[in-house]
């Protein structure tokens, strides 16, 4: 069974390896029921899906009925203002069969402009506090991408005390400098304060570069099992981090299979050398 630790300070001991529900978008019904199946099979309590996944939200609700308080389920709101956000939060709650969720995130937060527009008065963040104060939500949270991510992400903090953060984290990204630097100042300011880190991209390959896409990411990933086995040790080998699996079900089995793997080691230098030179590990963002 895939290891459990204490999701921030939220008091949730969530599995280290969450669910990223991007993967049920656009599946069928049965396709979902199976990946429950495999959930449960490892052990994974903790599920991250968004409004805009589509129809994610919807495929989730009858695992819900299915599985009653088996779940910490987390979801994103993508919009900025008040109004939007809220109706986005509702309208979630309503896809998935639930009368709230333990954490709301605020959508790919990184445009400055986006930024500032989801976090002053009358932005997204006052719907998110006032669903909280409701009882819709118990949690809020904040992800992104690119490169600022991680500086984005310590403004974020210090302008609310955010309950998590969402970012990416993997072998070749985080050999970008500039962005190791901020991703180890976010990892600081964390800890210091108790707010979980979800990592996500764990087994990007490359950008698709116009190549014919064979999975559903919007990324290549790696696919073979050995390949991923050492991408996933290497992120888990950090204990404060949680790793999102894959947004293609296909290579779900691949993610979990390694993370229930996991005997809380790191990867050998050599490996992880040796599948950066073997696979051409490219950054997804440069």
């Amino acid at each position: 069974m895939i290891a459990t630790a204490p999701f921030g300070n939220t008091g949730h001991e969530s599995s280290r390896t969450l669910f990223g529900a991007a993967a049920l978008g656009s599946v069928s019904h049965a396709d979902a029921e199976r990946t429950l199946d495999l959930l449960l099979e490892h052990g994974v309590n903790h599920i991250d899906t968004a409004a805009s996944y589509g129809d994610s939200e919807l495929r989730i609700a009858s695992w819900l009925r299915r599985e009653p308080d088996r779940f910490f389920i987390a979801t994103k709101t993508g919009d900025r203002d008040y109004k939007g956000a809220k109706e986005s939060i509702r309208r979630s709650l309503e896809r998935l069969g639930v009368d709230h969720v333990d954490l709301i995130q605020l959508h790919n937060l990184v445009d400055v402009i986006e930024w500032e527009t989801a976090l002053r008065d009358g932005g997204a963040l006052e719907a998110a506090i006032e669903a909280r104060d409701e009882g819709l939500v118990r949690f809020i949270g904040v992800t992104g991408h690119g490169l600022s991510v991680a500086a984005m992400h310590r403004r974020s903090l210090e302008r609310f005390p955010f309950d998590s953060v969402l970012l990416p984290y993997n072998i070749r990204q985080m050999r970008d400098p500039l962005y190791t630097e901020h991703f180890e100042a976010l990892a600081q300011t964390c800890a210091e304060r108790g707010v979980a880190m979800q990592t996500i991209k764990s087994i990007a390959l490359a950008p698709w570069d116009g190549r014919p896409q064979t999975a559903s990411t919007w990324y290549e990933p790696l696919t073979d099992p050995a390949d991923v086995e050492i991408a996933v040790r290497w992120v888990l080998a950090r204990p404060e981090l949680f790793l999102n699996t894959v947004g293609d079900v296909k290579l779900l089995p691949h993610v979990l299979a390694a993370a229930d793997k996991f005997d809380g080691e790191a990867p050998p230098a050599d490996e992880v050398e040796a599948l950066v030179e073997r696979r051409s590990l490219t950054p997804l963002f440069v």
